[in-house]
């Protein structure tokens, strides 16, 4: 399981921090499909109790094909975070390609006053071994 660097945004005082891994026993190059996981910690380093309500992904192959995923909450849950707090969880994503990108949101509400904002999810990549070696012209 090959790990990538960890890639980390704040906005209004949530970081969110990302680690990408390649599964290479869940993935099968032959036949075009290359699977990751993804480790994520939404950190409130802000003074208001926030929560999460939505996400909102783009996801993009080697090819440039895009696919825009969206649904409430993360893994099944809608997180409040007081300050201080964190929440990390774990989900996946498969691509037809060796490699690729994802960035996304997280629409999030604040408890107290009931105002929405969007905190960044930071671009990531999606590397795997099957990547075909660059070539310098």
């Amino acid at each position: 399981m090959a790990q990538a660097d960890a890639f980390s945004e704040i906005t209004r005082g949530v970081r969110v921090t990302v680690r990408s891994f390649y599964l290479e026993d869940q993935s099968e190059p032959e036949r075009g499909l290359f699977v990751w996981a993804y480790r994520i910690a939404i950190a409130n380093e802000g003074a208001q109790t926030v929560q999460l309500l939505k996400r909102s992904w783009r996801i993009t192959d080697a090819q440039g094909r895009v696919q825009q995923v969206h649904g409430e909450g993360v893994v099944g849950e809608q997180p409040v975070l007081a300050p201080g707090e964190q929440f990390e969880y774990t989900s996946g994503t498969p691509l037809p390609t060796p490699s690729g990108f994802m960035a996304g949101a997280y629409h999030m509400v604040v408890t107290e006053t009931g105002e929405n904002f969007d905190v960044a999810v930071p671009a990531f990549s999606l590397d795997s071994p099957h990547q075909p070696a660059s070539r310098l012209h």
